[in-house]
């Protein structure tokens, strides 16, 4: 028996398993329609909003592209955003009204388009994150410093996995005719191109009569995504 250190490094190299990579996995065991499996009777997926929750109702849609100009077409994203109070729901449940988290993915069909239906999120606070739970939903609490009185612009956290991607990304999608809001944004704001800017804003459209916000990522080359490092 060859002791480990006596063997050629090339022998000793560990090789990627299925575990390290994100697709097509990560399809398999949280995007089960996506995958052309059976869904479960209870599935995490693209309502995060249902016909009576409070606000404005919206549809998010877009596109994942790569460096090459190509459609990345099983790419799969997580979503996390406040209600239209501005307030974090931090406890899931299917029966209510809105849930603060969702889960969607890129197929080949349908032009290659992630949805999300959802209500506009409203404004948090810097200072409303709270490390243990996500947020503080007393909203009146008067928190000591200057700084808790900074408003983030309404705006959706999205989690990016995708084949070649090994570390997931993380963007964020704000709101065209939001204007005012975004330029205040103290995260926004951080980001000094305003051409760098412009690839965090998802553009308004009408689709059946009904709200939409178009959003496309781009993960390299010109016009390429912000990702924040978290």
């Amino acid at each position: 028996m060859k002791q480990p250190n006596s063997q050629p490094a090339s022998e000793l190299m560990l090789r990627e398993t299925a575990s390290q990579t994100a697709g097509p996995y990560v399809h398999i065991g949280l995007a089960l329609a996506a995958a052309g499996n059976p869904t479960r009777d209870e599935e995490i997926w693209n309502e995060m909003a249902r016909p009576e929750a409070e606000g404005e109702h919206i549809e998010i849609v877009g596109t994942v592209i790569d460096g090459n100009g190509d459609l990345v077409r099983d790419a799969f994203l997580e979503a996390w955003q406040a209600d239209s109070k501005g307030v974090y729901q931090r406890e899931y449940d299917l029966e209510k009204p809105f849930n603060s988290f969702g889960r969607t993915a890129t197929t080949f069909e349908h032009g290659s388009e992630w949805t999300l239906k959802t209500v506009k999120p409203g404004r948090v606070r810097v200072d409303g994150i709270d490390e243990a739970h996500g947020a503080i939903d007393d909203k009146e609490n008067d928190l000591a410093s200057a700084r808790s009185a900074l408003l983030m612009a309404p705006h959706v956290n999205l989690t990016l996995f995708a084949r070649g991607i090994n570390i997931h990304l993380q963007t964020r999608l704000y709101f065209e005719d939001e204007a005012e809001a975004n330029a205040e944004c103290p995260v926004l704001s951080r980001i000094e191109s305003p051409a760098r800017r412009e690839t965090l804003i998802a553009r308004r459209e009408e689709a059946d009569g009904k709200v939409r916000y178009r959003f496309d990522i781009r993960l390299q080359g010109e016009g390429e995504t912000v990702f924040f490092d978290v």
